[in-house]
């Protein structure tokens, strides 16, 4: 499409600014296709020339008045870009005065057709069409007939109007596939962006829910170690077998994550997924690590546990054991689960008030966020918060 054409549902002979909307430049398939429409007009117009000339008792003025009308209304065809309709419009009288200009009137019409809707065509083309049997009343075709030069000069309406309507249609079809790919380009793009930030939320998380375990015990004992260095031999030998044990397996997760991302997939079947059942070894790490944990698991059938649903208790409880290792140290930690299938998986985790004092631990502040929307991503929901005898609770529901 020539992109010196607006909108082709735009008027700008519409509008109460009165300032013409500028064109593009126009290129050159804009300048071939305009010099074959004036060459066109003025091809029709010279024809014309030879039936006014043998048309009887025509004055000689009129017939100069013809052929200069005629010559006007060829040089008006290169303003057909700018001014559709008011060319339409002042191609009619012209027309209807002057056989020469028929070129630039049927030109005139056909750019109608293609740049504005049909309520103006239709206008336009019935007040030409009405004109036409009174136009060869009074300047009859001395080779033509009456009747056949009416049809004939309807017919060529008719063709021209609807040639038109046709190339409108076309270009409007092509505008449409493009904004279409325009917009299905944008969509993929939006779709491509929503997945990379999901995915780097998923990985921010699973990061989180994996090494804060792990390094929380490293600060833990390191802090221990700090605070007491007098203590026995043994208490700090424990210690410092923990931070190597803990640092190990950081590190072997941190590797493990890192794989999954050079490799691009997201459920690589290689990535750690622990399920319900690998509770009791995250409850057994945590008392060999000094907590006092009870595990009341009440789940008989853990089999019947969607693997996703026990990856996400699995990841809620080791989150409150994180947190309450670092809030709540010596406090004991009580961890159930229960729940049946038809009625959802329940986990609930709680700690007393810390029996003593709470050595300051940094943290990020998002485990217990990280949690909620984790709970909500699977379809369930996270309660917490401080109970009356100064301990912290976390209940979740998972369908």
């Amino acid at each position: 499409m020539p992109s010196a054409v607006l909108d082709p549902d735009h008027d700008p002979d519409e509008g109460g600014s009165g300032r013409s909307r500028r064109l593009p430049r126009r290129t050159v398939r804009d300048w071939v296709v305009d010099f074959t429409c004036f060459l066109l007009a003025v091809f029709i117009g010279l024809l014309g020339v030879e039936t006014v000339r043998s048309e009887p008792d025509l004055p000689r003025a009129f017939v100069v008045l013809d052929q200069v009308l005629g010559a006007l209304a060829c040089a008006a065809v290169w303003l057909r870009r700018r001014r559709p309709v008011g060319l339409a419009v002042a191609m009619v009288p012209v027309c209807f005065v002057s056989n020469t200009a028929g070129g630039a009137g049927l030109v005139a019409l056909f750019t109608l057709a293609v740049h504005r809707p049909f309520r103006y065509v239709a206008w336009v083309g019935g007040v030409s069409a009405a004109l036409t049997p009174l136009f060869f009343r009074l300047r009859p075709d001395p080779d033509v007939s009456y009747p056949w030069a009416v049809f004939l000069a309807a017919l060529l309406t008719v063709s021209i109007v609807g040639w038109g309507m046709f190339v409108r249609s076309k270009r409007q079809l092509m505008l449409s596939f493009r904004d279409r790919a325009r917009r299905a380009e944008t969509e993929a793009a939006l779709r491509a962006e929503q997945a990379q930030r999901l995915a780097r939320e998923a990985i921010a998380r699973e990061m989180h829910d994996v090494l804060a375990h792990r390094l929380t015990l490293l600060s833990v004992h390191a802090g221990a170690l700090e605070f007491r260095p007098d203590a026995p031999r043994a208490e700090i030998a424990r210690a410092a077998g923990v931070i190597r044990e803990s640092a190990h397996e950081a590190l072997q997760d941190l590797r493990e994550i890192i794989g999954v991302l050079r490799a691009g997939e997201p459920d690589d079947p290689g990535r750690p997924q622990p399920t319900l059942a690998a509770l009791d070894g995250l409850v057994s790490e945590s008392r060999e690590a000094g907590m006092k944990v009870v595990l009341d698991n009440r789940v008989t059938d853990r089999s019947a546990v969607p693997a996703s649903v026990g990856r996400t208790a699995y990841r809620i409880a080791q989150e409150c054991l994180t947190n309450a290792r670092k809030h709540a140290p010596g406090a004991e930690v009580t961890v159930t689960v229960s729940g049946a299938p038809g009625d959802g998986l329940t986990v609930s985790v709680r700690n007393p008030a810390p029996p003593g004092e709470v050595p300051p631990v940094p943290g990020s502040g998002q485990g217990l966020i990280g949690l909620t929307e984790r709970a909500t991503l699977a379809g369930g929901r996270l309660d917490h918060g401080p109970e009356q005898d100064g301990g912290f609770g976390v209940w979740a529901w998972l369908p």
